[in-house]
């Protein structure tokens, strides 16, 4: 038995805020969505994929959004990121506090803490 990767990142969303979703993870991100499964259709949320890259929301009425726990998004390019991000007007906190890396946090819509970091070159 071993455990090979992470399939998915699923992030939880508030009721009905679908379009606010696909403008933030597929317009500003760029990751395209993706139908969902029939069966799952139903539930709402969305589904934004790229190669191994999916990040899944699902609905949840009671939400709560993810204020530290979050998912890291490697990144190339983390400087025009962090200025697309801005501009539509998505604060973005920078940390220096991981060696090796340059890196921000951003919420997403619904408040979801989400972290982007690229590594510096060694070069």
């Amino acid at each position: 038995m071993s455990i090979l990767c992470i399939d998915h990142v699923q992030l939880a969303m508030p009721p009905g805020r679908e379009l606010e979703a696909k403008a933030f993870y597929e317009g500003l991100l760029g990751i395209p969505e993706v139908p969902k499964p029939k069966p799952m259709a139903a539930t709402g949320g969305a589904w934004f994929e790229r190669g191994d890259l999916k990040v899944h929301l699902g609905v949840q009425a009671e939400f709560t959004p993810a204020r530290k726990a979050h998912p890291a998004f490697r990144v190339r390019g983390l400087g025009e990121l962090e200025a697309k991000l801005e501009a539509a007007g998505i604060s973005t906190l920078r940390d220096d506090r991981l060696p090796g890396h340059n890196r921000f946090f951003v919420n997403d819509p619904f408040g979801n803490r989400l972290e982007f970091l690229e590594l510096i070159s060694q070069s």
